[in-house]
């Protein structure tokens, strides 16, 4: 990873966990271990899955523009998905709460989208490269 991708990873993590950790408390308080468990369990699959993510976007960016784009709208699509179908498949669990799963992975998706896009905002990054060649013209100087 570039330092550019690392800044942004720290930037939508670091928020994350911390909202991950207020959640677990609030899960614990209201509905016990059950909730806290449920909770820590929807915080680890948003900070595995947006972990993933970032790094795919990151290698595609690295082969083309064109295919970052397409990783990030296919990563979306796959980790809309697989947490769709994850919470339906533990909708009936009773080793957790799967309310505080749902309301967690809802929270720190929330707030890893913000921290990511915060990041990118502040990222100083050209829109044109200065040394490309102009079709018909040469080199650019």
């Amino acid at each position: 990873m570039q330092a550019n991708d690392v800044r942004a990873l720290k930037s939508a993590a670091i928020p994350t966990i911390v909202v991950g950790l207020v959640v677990v408390v609030a899960a614990a308080l209201l509905a016990g271990g059950a909730g806290a468990l449920g909770a820590a369990i929807g915080v680890a699959l948003v900070a595995v899955f947006f972990t993933i993510g970032l790094a795919a976007v990151t290698w595609a960016g690295r082969v083309s523009p064109q295919m970052m784009m397409l990783a990030a709208v296919l990563g979306y699509l796959v980790k809309v998905i697989l947490l769709m179908v994850l919470l339906s498949a533990f909708r009936e669990a009773t080793a957790f709460s799967p309310r505080a799963l749902g309301w967690s992975v809802v929270l720190c998706t929330i707030t890893w989208t913000i921290g990511e896009v915060r990041a990118f905002l502040k990222l100083k990054m050209l829109y044109v490269d200065p040394s490309a060649e102009v079709p018909g013209q040469g080199r650019r100087t």
